[in-house]
């Protein structure tokens, strides 16, 4: 049993996009779930009468999920991950209310301060996005 994503990252409602984490390979690999409920604060406005997860908050959970494999490592524990890039990204089906996301995130070239990685959404074994991120590290 993995820590609570809580417990790693420095996320916190309503911003916090994933629900439990199924996987780790710490500073190399993780992959989480985020089950949505369709009370989530971003449907009632996207859009009203067909409510649809925004892509921006799948690259945004694909990013959290990266972030812990990333804080897991306790070298970089209490550090702060910031978006640096986010390239390729793609939308390749429409989430909606009810739907559970499996997020998976491979971290690529790293440094002390800066990195890569990659990652998917996929909706019952269907894939929803994929983005390749970059990210800085600084202190919290």
């Amino acid at each position: 049993m993995f820590a609570l994503p809580e417990a790693v990252l420095p996320h916190r409602s309503p911003f916090l996009f994933v629900d439990s984490i199924e996987a780790l390979e710490i500073g190399v690999s993780a992959t989480g779930r985020w089950r949505l409920n369709g009370d989530e604060w971003f449907f009632g406005g996207h859009f009203p009468g067909r409510p649809t997860l925004p892509g921006v908050l799948m690259c945004e959970a694909i990013a959290q999920v990266g972030a812990y494999a990333l804080l897991s490592d306790p070298a970089r524990a209490g550090k702060l991950p910031l978006f640096g890039g986010l390239d390729s990204a793609r939308f390749r089906r429409q989430v909606v209310p009810g739907d559970e996301l499996v997020l998976t995130v491979q971290l690529g070239r790293m440094s002390a301060r800066a990195g890569k990685g990659s990652g998917t959404a996929h909706v019952n074994g269907e894939l929803a996005c994929e983005c390749d991120l970059m990210f800085v590290l600084v202190d919290r």
